[in-house]
């Protein structure tokens, strides 16, 4: 059962500035990896939560009442120092620290949409929206000096950065496909990584700076390669099936790590880049629960890592490996996600 403080819940109905910084909670049965679990954020959408390579601070993306969509915050591992950093117009997504803690980077429409977005056309089913208007910013810690680094003419998101400093990589269907793509941290010497007719989005690079792991589409049908070309045409995507893949930094030694036919996501490689935690919704019939999962990089040994009703995603370790950050549903209401932080337990 999970355990909150209850004023800490009860503060959770009002504004953010109302929100205590953190919370106990404990972890649900099975859950043998966790110790010291905290939940950050009490209330609205917050997803996409990642660390700094010092381990001390995370930038996430927000839903609030105060604002006309989704906006980038940052805040300190306990909790406190929340704060916005994007433009507070527009939606915003994918936000990532530079190694030198000197900027974060995030997509954004406030320049082309500053409005909320429409919502998604879910007459279709479970589709994704994607958004071509997107930008790539970049800011300081503090939120000022908002740059554009980046604009595709098309979408262009989900981007994380090497450590090492040396390049990001992201996601954009600018050439006529959802692929994977690396360049500069100035934007500059933009490389096309992937060259998969489906969805190859999703990167995220190792604490060595070496590999990509990232979600790939499976269109294993003539009916569904036409539909993702249909819904592409409309900036939509289903991810009814994404598999987990490998690539080193160049887009070469290429693995495809799961086979599970599933809608399988946010994958992120452990420290010693021999495993790979991500979310999935494997193992439930009606594909609603998504669960923590771990794997081996050969796609042998895996392991349920969450064990909630609901929705677990976006897993982050630190660089020494010591803490997780995730987001999940389990505070209690279906209709808000929230980041929660843990102690690792190998």
């Amino acid at each position: 059962m999970i355990v909150t403080v209850l004023a800490a819940l009860l503060a959770a109905q009002g504004p953010m500035s109302s929100w205590p910084d953190s919370a106990p909670v404990s972890p649900l049965s099975g859950e043998k990896h966790f110790r010291n679990i905290r939940q950050l954020t009490f209330g609205g959408q917050n997803a996409e939560a990642y660390w700094s390579l010092d381990g001390k601070h995370l930038t996430y993306q927000t839903r609030q009442p105060e604002f006309p969509d989704e906006q980038i915050f940052s805040m300190n591992v306990d909790g406190s120092g929340k704060h916005l950093i994007s433009t507070g117009k527009g939606r915003c997504t994918c936000s990532y620290f530079t190694p030198d803690m000197g900027s974060i980077y995030f997509s954004s429409t406030h320049e082309r949409a500053p409005g909320a977005q429409p919502p998604t056309d879910m007459s279709k089913g479970y589709v994704w929206m994607v958004n071509p208007n997107f930008q790539m910013y970049k800011a300081n810690l503090d939120g000022s000096n908002i740059t554009k680094v980046l604009d595709l003419g098309r979408y262009l998101a989900e981007t994380t950065i090497a450590p090492n400093g040396s390049y990001m990589t992201f996601t954009s269907d600018y050439e006529g496909d959802l692929e994977v793509y690396k360049a500069n941290l100035d934007g500059s010497h933009v490389v096309r990584l992937t060259h998969h007719h489906g969805y190859d989005g999703g990167p995220f690079v190792s604490w060595d700076s070496n590999w990509i792991v990232y979600r790939r589409d499976t269109l294993d049908t003539p009916k569904a390669s036409t539909d993702y070309d249909d819904l592409l045409k409309q900036d939509l995507v289903r991810p009814a099936k994404l598999e987990i893949c490998l690539m080193d930094s160049d887009g070469k030694q290429f693995r495809q790590i799961t086979h599970l036919g599933s809608a399988s996501f946010a994958p992120f490689l452990t420290p010693d880049d021999k495993k790979v935690i991500f979310s999935s919704n494997y193992g439930d019939p009606r594909g609603q629960t998504f669960q923590l999962f771990m794997i081996n990089v050969d796609g042998s040994g895996l392991e349920q890592i969450t064990h909630s009703p609901g929705f677990d995603s976006f897993p982050m370790f630190t660089a020494d490996g010591k803490k997780l950050v995730w987001v999940s549903n389990r505070s209690g209401n279906p209709r808000e996600t929230n980041v929660f932080v843990a102690d690792w337990v190998p």
